[in-house]
């Protein structure tokens, strides 16, 4: 599904140039929920806007389903955020004068797409991220994992084939955070999707099928499971450690 190959990306500030990525290269097949894992600086939130086609390469290709994502043009880039993928930020991104069922309609709205099925589909997802009895609410009446859930319901709006998170559970007490974790595992394994998070919490990745772990801009290696959610978040420390102790 995805097929990351010898991606290169420098920033440049101010006077100086950031190699966010050097030649990184990963596949990720269909289906289940996997991490991306790294300390600050290691690449991987660059890797997340490039897989998003928030921005581009300087060099390498990236493939999604088949397509590639590298060379898009900004309309390209805008249509494919919008019906190829989904996004799911660690800010909420509500907007805070519109409901939780007109904030999962958004880009919908936004799009002109027909009413009947923006009204059905947002009700089927809310009733699904069990906020149905919220879906009247504006932002500020509902808690922080519930903007959370209203957020994931938006991404989904059109049933894309791959739903990206970065740091989705930031703003969010422990509580919240697991049950975020274990929506997006779900979500993974009911509607077949592949669901890829950017995290350096190791209890984050616990609950991933796969473990990419990035350093340096580069995957220095993967931690697998042999089952959905069977690793545990110490034995992922120590790994990714070890992984990235190996490459210094």
């Amino acid at each position: 599904m995805i097929r990351c190959s010898d991606v290169h990306k420098t920033y440049s500030i101010g006077d100086r140039s950031v190699h966010a990525l050097r030649g990184l290269s990963a596949e990720i097949s269909t289906g289940g929920f996997d991490a991306i894992m790294g300390r600050s600086g290691s690449g991987k939130s660059t890797l997340l806007h490039l897989l998003g086609a928030m921005d581009t390469p300087d060099s390498g290709t990236i493939e999604i389903g088949g397509q590639r994502i590298d060379s898009f043009s900004e309309k390209e880039a805008t249509r494919f955020r919008r019906r190829g993928i989904g996004i799911v930020f660690q800010a909420f991104n509500l907007v805070p004068t519109m409901t939780a069922e007109e904030n999962v309609q958004l880009p919908g709205l936004l799009g002109g797409d027909d009413p009947k099925f923006l009204r059905e589909r947002s009700r089927e997802l809310l009733e699904r991220l069990g906020l149905i009895e919220r879906a009247s609410h504006r932002p500020e009446a509902l808690s922080g994992g519930e903007q959370q859930r209203v957020a994931i319901a938006r991404s989904l709006l059109y049933r894309p084939p791959v739903l990206l998170a970065d740091e989705p559970t930031g703003n969010l007490d422990s509580r919240s955070a697991a049950m975020v974790w274990t929506l997006l595992r779900e979500i993974a394994s009911e509607q077949d999707i592949t669901v890829l998070m950017v995290t350096h919490e190791p209890e984050a990745a616990s609950y991933c099928r796969r473990v990419f772990v990035v350093g340096d801009g580069v995957v220095r290696g993967i931690i697998e499971s042999e089952a959905e959610g069977g690793l545990d978040a110490g034995g992922v420390a120590t790994r990714a450690q070890r992984l990235l102790g190996e490459a210094e």
